[in-house]
C-alpha cells in the first residue's frame, strides 16, 4: 500500500525552531538565484555542462555567469565579479581552480550569498602538502563565513521541486518530486542511485553530492531529509564519518520521523579504507564498528548497490507490516521450494494459512496444487486466471498472514491479461493493510513499457532478484519492529571512578598502563578482579601466594611489556612456595635477556580461579565512530572462534545483556545441555563499566583488552587486563610493529 503524497517541499519552509543546519541547506536547496564562477565555454567543461543542465530543466530562479574576462558567454551577458550582478548572489557554484576557490567562497559570502558548492577538486584528496594546505584554508573560510558549502571534489546537486540540476550528469531526469532524498561523497555513486530508481519508476526529490566535506557532511542532510515532509525514505553513500554525534542524532531524526536510512558504506576491507582516504580523504574505520552503532539507530546497511535499489524500491511502496508473518503464491513448485529456503536462510519463515483459507483454498484448486504456505496455485491457476486471482485475494485478505509475496515477473511488452490481473492486485493492495510485492527471482530489467506500466501501480512493490529481495523484506520487518525513539545511553560512573582515571591517566608514560595500573582502574568502574598483589623479590612473592591461597599465577609487570606470554612472563598453577619463588626468579631473568631492556616493576602474584568459561571482554576507539565495546568467547581460541559482538558505548544493562545475547558464548551463560548457568550478572556489570571508562575517557584510551574474563556460577572475575593509551607513544610504538 504506498503511502500518502506528502507536501512539496516547495510550500515547506524549516519551522522557526529549526537548526541552523537544517535553514541553510533549505537556502541550498531551494535558491533565489545561482551564480556559475568559472563560467566557460571551452569544450566539455563542466561549467557549460552544468549549464545546460539548469537551462534544460527549466530552472525558475535567475542565473549568472561570472568570468572577469568574458562579457558574453553562452548568449547571455557575463559578469565580471559579484559586485557587477544585477542583485546580491544566492547559492554560488565554484568552477574555479583550487588555488582560487577560497578567495571566491570569502567573496561570495561578503556579497551576502547564503550556500555554495565548489565542484573543483585538488584539496584533502591529495595528499601532498600543497593541497592540504588549501583544504584548511578552505575550512577556516567556511567556518568564518558561516557559508553553507558542499564539496569540494563534487558534483552538484538535484532539487526536484525547484527544477535545480547543478550536475553534469546528461543523462535524463524525470524533475519528478519523489519520495526518496539522496546525499553522499561520491558524485559518480550518488547519480548512478538517482538514475537507477528512476529507471525503476521511483521518483527522486533531493540528490547531493558532498564531495571532501569541508562544510556540510551527509549527516546535516540526513537531518534535513528527516525535517522536509516530502521525503520518507533517506539513502546515503558513506566513506567516512567524521562526526559521530552528528551522525548519530541524524539518524534518530530519521526514526523519530519514521523515514528509514537506507546506507551503503564503504570500508570492509583495509583496501576500501584507503580508497575512501584517496578518494575524499574520509577516514573509514572498521565495518563491524560502524554496524554496531548505526545498527542501534536504525540504520539499515545494504551489501552494494542492487540490493539498495531492491531496499530502496521496498521501503518506497510498501507499507510498514504488522508483524513477520509472511505469506507467497507462486505457480511452480521448484520456486516454492526456492523461496522457503532463502527466506529461512534470513531467519523468516512462512505462516501456515488460517483454517478458512486453506479449505477455499483446497477446494478451489484441486489435484496438482500444493495447499499451503507458500502457495503453490498449480494447474488450475494456469488453466483459470480467475483462480489465479481468487488465490492471490484470499492470501491477501487472510488476517493470519502481515506480507504477501507473489512470484512474477513484471512484462516486457504489451500483455492484456497479465496487465490487467497487475491492476487488480494492485487496486487489492491499496485496500489492504500490509504489503502486496511482486518478486522475480532474477533481475530480467525494465522496458520503456514496463517503466510506464509500474509508474500505474503505486500499490504494489516490485522486486528483482530473490536474495535481494529477501534482504529488503527482512529490512522492512525489522524496521517496523524498532521503536521511533530510544533514550540516549549516558555514563553512570561515580565521580570517585573519574578521578582514579583521571589520575591514572596523568600519571601514565608509556604506550600503555601495566597490568597492575590496567586492573586498578576497571576495579574503580566496578569490574570484578581477582585476588594479586605485586613482589619486588621472591621471599615477598611466597608471602604474597600464602595470604592468597594457593594456587596461584605469576605474571611480569611492565609497561614495556605488552604481550606478557609471548616472553614467557606468565607462569600458572603454582601450587606450593617453592613454585612461586623459582617462577619469580625465572620471570625475572627472562625479562633481563630481553632487547631494549623493558622496565621490570615487579611480579604480579595472583589468584588462580577455576572457571566454567573464559570469555573477552573489550573496548577500542574506533577511528570513525568513537568507543565501541567487545563481548564474546576468549582465551587463545579467540581469533579462531571469532565469537564476539560489538556494541557502542556507553551501555546500559539492558543494553549490555542484548549484546551478551548475540553470542554463541551467551548461550553457554545462560547454561547449556544440562550444565549449571553461569554468573551473567558479573558480565553485565564489566560490560557497563568498560563502556563508561571509554566514555568518560574520551579519546585517551585506544583500547582495552580483558582476555580472559573468568566466569562460573558463582563469579565472575577479570584475570589479565591490558589498557592502551591513544598517545604519542602508542602511536610511535604502532608505526614501528607495521614497519617489522
Amino acid at each position: 500500500m504506498d503511502a500518502p503524497v506528502s507536501p512539496s517541499s516547495q510550500s515547506w519552509s524549516p519551522p522557526p525552531d529549526a537548526s541552523d543546519t537544517v535553514r541553510s541547506i533549505h537556502a541550498m536547496l531551494h535558491p533565489l538565484n545561482i551564480v556559475l564562477v568559472g563560467a566557460t565555454d571551452k569544450p566539455g567543461n563542466y561549467a557549460e555542462r552544468i549549464w545546460n543542465n539548469l537551462v534544460k530543466y527549466g530552472y525558475e530562479g535567475r542565473l549568472f555567469p561570472v568570468n572577469s574576462k568574458r562579457e558574453t558567454i553562452w548568449g547571455v551577458p557575463c559578469y565580471k565579479d559579484f559586485a557587477s550582478l544585477p542583485e546580491p548572489p544566492d547559492h554560488v557554484l565554484v568552477l574555479v581552480p583550487a588555488r582560487f576557490a577560497v578567495q571566491v567562497i570569502r567573496d561570495a559570502a561578503a556579497a551576502g550569498a547564503r550556500s555554495a558548492t565548489i565542484v573543483t577538486s585538488g584539496f584533502s584528496e591529495l595528499q601532498d602538502e600543497n593541497s592540504q594546505r588549501l583544504a584548511a584554508e578552505l575550512q577556516q573560510a567556511v567556518r568564518e563565513t558561516g557559508l553553507a558549502v558542499t564539496g569540494p571534489n563534487c558534483l552538484g546537486n538535484l532539487s526536484a521541486g525547484e527544477k535545480l540540476f547543478t550536475n553534469i550528469d546528461d543523462r535524463i531526469v524525470t524533475m519528478l518530486q519523489g519520495p526518496v532524498a539522496i546525499a553522499g561523497q561520491s558524485g559518480a555513486i550518488v547519480m548512478a542511485i538517482r538514475q537507477t530508481l528512476e529507471d525503476r519508476g521511483v521518483g527522486v526529490g533531493y540528490m547531493v553530492t558532498t564531495g571532501n566535506e569541508a562544510g556540510l557532511e551527509t549527516p546535516d542532510f540526513m537531518s534535513y531529509f528527516a525535517a522536509d515532509p516530502s521525503i520518507r525514505v533517506i539513502v546515503v553513500y558513506l566513506e567516512g564519518v567524521r562526526n559521530t554525534k552528528a551522525f548519530r542524532d541524524a539518524c534518530k531524526a530519521a526514526r523519530a520521523a519514521g523515514k528509514p536510512v537506507i546506507a551503503l558504506k564503504l570500508g570492509a576491507s583495509e583496501g576500501g579504507r584507503a580508497a575512501a582516504m584517496a578518494h575524499t580523504g574520509a577516514l573509514a574505520g572498521s565495518i563491524e564498528t560502524f554496524d554496531a552503532i548505526a545498527t542501534r539507530e536504525g540504520v539499515i546497511r545494504v551489501q552494494g548497490l542492487d540490493q539498495l535499489i531492491e531496499t530502496t524500491e521496498c521501503f518506497v511502496h510498501a507499507a510498514s507490516p504488522a508483524g513477520n508473518r509472511l505469506a507467497a503464491v507462486t505457480l511452480s513448485g521448484g520456486k516454492r521450494g526456492l523461496l522457503i529456503d532463502a527466506f529461512y536462510a534470513a531467519g523468516l519463515n512462512f505462516a501456515p494459512p488460517s483454517p478458512a483459507a486453506s479449505t477455499e483454498l483446497g477446494a478451489m484448486l484441486g489435484p496438482g496444487s500444493i495447499v499451503g504456505n507458500p502457495l503453490d496455485a498449480g494447474f488450475a491457476a494456469v488453466v483459470d486466471p480467475t483462480v489465479y486471482m481468487r488465490a492471490i485475494e484470499i492470501m491477501i485478505d487472510d488476517p493470519d498472514t502481515d506480507i504477501v509475496i507473489i512470484d512474477a515477473e513484471m512484462p516486457k511488452t504489451a500483455h492484456e491479461l497479465r496487465e490487467r490481473n497487475l491492476r487488480r492486485v494492485n487496486d487489492m493492495a491499496g485496500e489492504a493493510s500490509k504489503p502486496v510485492i511482486y518478486v522475480s527471482a532474477m533481475s530480467i530489467g525494465f522496458t520503456d513499457y514496463t517503466k510506464d506500466l509500474r509508474q500505474q501501480l503505486p500499490h504494489i512493490t516490485v522486486l528483482q532478484g530473490l536474495d535481494r529481495a529477501v534482504n529488503a523484506i527482512k529490512s522492512l520487518i525489522d524496521y517496523a519492529s524498532l521503536p521511533k525513539q530510544l533514550p540516549d545511553v549516558v555514563s553512570t560512573s561515580k565521580s570517585s571512578a573519574r578521578t582514579t582515571l583521571d589520575k591514572i591517566l596523568k600519571q601514565a608514560d608509556g604506550a600503555a598502563l601495566d597490568e597492575v595500573a590496567s586492573k586498578k582502574l576497571l576495579k574503580a568502574y566496578g569490574i570484578p578482579t581477582s585476588k594479586e598483589a605485586v613482589a619486588r623479590s621472591a621471599i615477598e612473592a611466597v608471602k604474597i601466594a600464602k595470604s592468597i591461597g594457593f594456587p596461584v599465577v605469576a605474571k611480569v609487570v611492565s609497561p614495556d611489556i605488552l604481550h606478557k606470554s609471548d616472553i614467557g612472563g606468565v607462569v600458572l598453577d603454582l601450587k606450593t612456595p617453592a613454585e612461586v619463588g623459582r617462577a619469580f626468579t625465572d620471570i625475572a631473568a627472562r625479562v633481563k635477556k630481553l632487547r631494549g631492556k623493558p622496565r621490570l616493576e615487579g611480579i604480579l602474584i595472583a589468584q588462580q580461579v577455576k572457571a566454567d568459561l573464559e570469555l573477552v571482554v573489550g573496548a577500542s576507539l574506533d577511528a570513525e565512530m568513537g568507543p565501541v565495546v567487545l563481548f564474546g568467547s576468549g582465551g587463545v581460541d579467540i581469533e579462531l572462534m571469532k565469537d564476539v559482538a560489538l556494541a557502542g558505548a556507553p551501555l546500559d544493562e539492558t543494553e549490555a545483556r542484548a549484546l551478551i545475547a548475540r553470542t554463541k558464548a551467551g548461550v553457554k551463560i545462560k547454561g547449556y545441555r544440562g550444565k549449571p548457568a553461569l554468573h551473567e550478572a558479573s558480565v553485565v556489570k564489566a560490560l557497563v563499566g568498560l563502556s563508561n571508562l571509554m566514555a568518560d575517557a574520551g579519546d585517551r584510551i585506544a583500547s582495552v583488552d580483558i582476555n580472559p574474563f573468568l566466569i562460573n556460577p558463582k563469579k565472575g572475575i577479570a584475570v589479565d587486563a591490558l589498557i592502551v593509551l591513544n598517545n604519542e607513544a602508542a602511536r610511535q610504538g604502532a608505526k614501528e610493529s607495521a614497519g617489522h
